[in-house]
């Protein structure tokens, strides 16, 4: 099957010059050893890098560095590159092949890579401007939801609950749904004053994460 480069422009709003930089940007190692996106990705992991260390220094002048740090990795890592990936249907566009199969195979990782290859190629192509616009609207909802960094929302709720109620947070596991191989749990989390906000998560662990950065985000007084 042909892959329609020219339609993946439109989706990104982006119109190369040198259209083999972005086939490059989508070609993976397995479809052509000599010709891939390892460089390109390389370059596109440090231009990313840049873009959001620079906007986080913007949003948060007065930040601690340990904080600002946290927040960077969150939005910068595998993860949600894979989701940006997957907004942009990068599987429907990326080269790729399995030797043993001879089987288009299409892995997470794959697509997380060919998404900071994609900001490697429109940096060479377009520099650093168009670059940084284009991963800024990208990474719009992302940089949102660094108002609260993830890895420490639990924390923040119980100090908050601790000083305005004396009591901790209550967290309830409502279902444990799925395969045993790819489960999803919901949790929700209440206060002493509120009722129980839940959200949803792989683990146990990240879904009361979730049901705690909802619960922050909805408390008045913090």
């Amino acid at each position: 099957m042909k892959i329609d480069f020219q339609n993946l422009e439109k989706k990104i709003k982006i119109t190369f010059k040198d259209k083999n930089l972005l086939i490059r940007s989508m070609t993976h190692k397995s479809f052509n050893k000599e010709i891939n996106n390892e460089k390109v990705e390389f370059l596109g992991d440090r231009v990313l890098g840049l873009v959001m260390a620079k906007k986080l220094l913007e949003i948060y002048p007065n930040e601690k560095e340990g904080i600002l740090d946290k927040k960077f990795a969150s939005l910068v890592n595998k993860k949600t590159c894979l989701e940006i990936a997957k907004k942009l249907e990068l599987q429907k566009y990326v080269l790729t092949l399995s030797v043993k199969s001879k089987k288009k195979i299409i892995e997470d990782k794959v697509l997380a890579d060919s998404c900071e290859a994609l900001i490697g190629s429109i940096y060479l192509d377009k520099g650093y401007a168009v670059t940084e616009k284009f991963i800024l609207n990208l990474w719009h909802n992302q940089i949102k939801d660094s108002i609260i960094t993830q890895i420490d929302a639990k924390t923040k709720l119980q100090e908050y609950s601790l000083k305005k109620f004396k009591k901790l947070p209550i967290y309830k596991l409502i279902s444990n749904t799925g395969p045993r191989h790819q489960p999803l749990f919901k949790v929700g989390v209440k206060l002493f004053n509120t009722n129980f906000f839940t959200s949803e998560g792989k683990s146990k662990k990240d879904a009361e994460q979730n049901a705690a950065i909802l619960c922050l985000k909805n408390i008045k007084d913090l």
